[in-house]
Parts: C-alpha cells; sequence; structure tokens
C-alpha cells in the first residue's frame, strides 16, 4: 500500500507537542476585536489542545 501524503492545510495550522497532543490557535482571535471584552480576547492568546476525535482525525491527517 502507498504512503499517505500529509494533508497541507493541517500541517500549517497544528502542532504535534512531544507527547503527540494537538495543539491549535483559538478561533474568533483574529479581526472584529473591538466589540469583544478584554477578558474574552485575553483566553484567546497561546494554543489550545484538541481532544477527542477531532485530534485523532487530525493525526491521521499528519501521518502520525
Amino acid at each position: 500500500m502507498p504512503k499517505l501524503k500529509t494533508h497541507s492545510g493541517t500541517k500549517d495550522r497544528v502542532k504535534l507537542t512531544k507527547n503527540g497532543k494537538a495543539r491549535v490557535r483559538h478561533s474568533h482571535s483574529s479581526h472584529f476585536l473591538q466589540k469583544k471584552s478584554g477578558a474574552r480576547k485575553r483566553t484567546f492568546a497561546g494554543l489550545k489542545n484538541l481532544d477527542g476525535k477531532v485530534a485523532k482525525n487530525i493525526k491521521l491527517n499528519l501521518g502520525a
């Protein structure tokens, strides 16, 4: 069976940690920021961990 190719879009958006956890940017954090509260915008800082079926599918897309 041939090797599976890495999904390019997923590769750019998701990073895997040393232990194999998927980490992504928060959604809604790039524009229309004036109407969002400071507390809400601060929660967008940093990366969030994915879990469940979403993380499993992402790892399959990355070939990990």
